[in-house]
C-alpha cells in the first residue's frame, strides 16, 4: 500500500543534502558531495527492498527488482535529484521517490527506477546531460567540452560516480528492456493549482532554444566620459532584455505559453565607477511548436543584432541548444486516464512548459508524464511546494499503470 508518510520522509531526507541552508534553498549540483549523498540515500532505500543497482556510462542510476534480469522488459520511471542553485524540495525529487514508493509497496512490480544525471543544466551550462548521453544525442567528446564551476568536464567530475567516456559507446540506450517511460513531476506552473487540479497527464513538452550572447563595449571612466561618447555594453544588454520581454508577450499572443527569458547576466569589469565594457547573458526561449521555435529564433537574432548595431557594441550570439517540441505517447496517456478513472478522478490533459528528461527519451521510447500541482505555480525557489497527498495520488496512478 502506498504510504504518504514514507514519501514525505524520502523528500525530507533528500532535501537535507544541500550546499546551502534550507532558509536559502536547496542546492545539489550534479556530482557534488551533496548530490552523491542524496543519490546514495535512494540507492540504499532501493537495496533494502531487494533491488539490483546498475550505473550506466552516462552516470544514470538504475534500480530494478532482483527477480528481473536487466534484459527483461519493464516499465521505466524516474527523474533527477540535481537542483538549480537555491531551488526547492520537489523539483525532480518527486519523480524519484514515487517509483521508489511503488517498489516498496509492491516489490515485484515490473518497474525500473532511474535517477538521471544532470537534468537542470546549471552545473555544466547544458541540460539533460545524463539522458542525452544515454540515448546517444550527446557524444563523449561533447561532454568533454562542458565545464562545471571547478573547471572539470563531465567525465572528470563524474569519474567517481560511474560516468565513463570509454564505456559510453558500449552502454548506449536499448529500448528492448523497457515497455515505456512514465515520469512524475511537479507542474512548476500555476494552472493546475489555480484550477484545483491535484494531478494531470502530460501529452506534450515545449521545445527550447538557448543562446549565449556577448556584447562588447568600451570600459571607461564613469565621471569623465560624456554620455554621447559612451559604448556601454550593459545599457545595450538592458535594452535587449526589455525588447526580448516584449517579443515573448507578442509571440505568446500568437501561441499560448511561448516564453522568452534572460536568466543570467555577467558584467565586466563590474566596477561602481566604470562604464561596463562587456556583458554576457543567456536567452532561454520555449514554445509549443517547432514552427514557433523557428519564427522566434529568427526574431531573437534579428532584434539583438539591431540593438548591438545601433549602439555600436559588437555582438557574439551562439546558439547553445535546440530541442524540438515533443508530443508524448497517447497510449500511455490513456493508461493514466484509465488508472485515474479507477480512483474516481477525471484526469485533465496538460502540456509542459518546462523541459524534462522525458522529452529526451520520447523519440526513443513510448513516454508520458504525470504532473502534480505546484502551490501558486512557484518553482526553482525554496518556496516550492506540492501537497504530499497529491504526490501520493500520483504514485497510486503510477502503480496502477505499471501493474495493469
Amino acid at each position: 500500500m502506498i504510504q504518504a508518510s514514507r514519501i514525505a520522509a524520502d523528500i525530507e531526507a533528500i532535501a537535507s543534502q544541500s550546499e546551502v541552508a534550507p532558509a536559502v534553498g536547496y542546492s545539489r549540483p550534479t556530482f557534488s558531495l551533496e548530490w552523491a549523498a542524496a543519490r546514495d540515500y535512494v540507492i540504499a532505500e532501493a537495496e533494502k527492498i531487494g533491488c539490483a543497482i546498475r550505473i550506466d556510462a552516462a552516470g544514470n542510476v538504475h534500480a530494478r527488482p532482483k527477480q528481473y534480469s536487466w534484459q527483461e522488459s519493464l516499465w521505466l520511471s524516474g527523474s533527477h535529484i540535481d537542483s538549480v542553485p537555491t531551488g526547492g524540495k520537489y523539483d525532480g525529487v518527486v519523480g524519484i521517490v514515487a517509483p521508489l514508493e511503488v517498489l516498496r509497496a509492491n516489490p515485484a512490480a515490473p518497474l525500473e527506477l532511474i535517477i538521471f544525471a544532470e537534468e537542470e543544466g546549471t552545473t555544466f551550462n547544458l541540460g539533460m546531460l545524463g539522458s542525452r548521453a544515454w540515448v546517444g544525442t550527446l557524444s563523449a567528446h561533447q561532454l568533454a567540452e562542458v565545464r562545471n564551476k571547478h573547471g572539470q568536464n563531465y567525465w572528470q567530475a563524474g569519474a567517481n560516480y560511474g560516468a565513463s567516456a570509454d564505456r559510453l559507446a558500449d552502454d548506449i540506450f536499448n529500448s528492448a528492456p523497457y515497455r515505456g517511460l512514465i515520469e512524475l513531476h511537479v507542474e512548476q506552473g500555476l494552472a493546475m493549482w489555480k484550477q484545483d487540479q491535484p494531478v494531470a497527464v502530460v501529452n506534450a513538452i515545449n521545445g527550447r532554444r538557448q543562446y549565449f550572447v556577448t556584447l562588447t563595449g568600451i570600459p571607461n571612466h564613469a565621471g569623465s566620459t560624456q554620455m554621447a561618447d559612451r559604448n556601454d555594453a550593459l545599457v545595450g544588454a538592458a535594452e535587449c532584455c526589455v525588447v526580448l520581454e516584449q517579443l515573448g508577450l507578442e509571440l505568446n499572443r500568437e501561441l499560448h505559453h511561448t516564453v522568452v527569458t534572460v536568466g543570467r547576466l555577467n558584467v565586466e569589469p563590474n566596477g561602481i565607477n566604470v562604464i561596463p565594457g562587456r556583458v554576457r547573458f543567456v536567452i532561454d526561449f520555449r514554445a509549443r511548436t517547432d514552427a514557433m521555435l523557428v519564427q522566434g529564433d529568427h526574431r531573437i537574432k534579428q532584434l539583438v543584432s539591431q540593438i548591438a548595431s545601433r549602439r555600436g557594441v559588437p555582438l557574439e550570439l551562439d546558439a547553445s541548444e535546440a530541442l524540438p517540441a515533443m508530443p508524448l505517447n497517447e497510449s500511455i496517456c490513456g493508461l493514466a486516464r484509465a488508472a485515474a478513472a479507477k480512483h474516481g478522478i477525471a484526469l485533465p490533459t496538460v502540456a509542459s512548459g518546462a523541459l524534462h528528461d522525458a522529452a529526451i527519451l520520447a523519440p526513443h521510447l513510448p513516454t508520458a508524464m504525470i504532473f502534480i500541482a505546484s502551490r501558486d505555480g512557484i518553482s526553482h525557489n525554496p518556496a516550492e511546494y506540492s501537497r504530499i497527498e497529491d504526490i501520493a495520488v500520483a504514485t497510486e496512478l503510477l502503480t496502477e499503470m505499471v501493474t495493469a
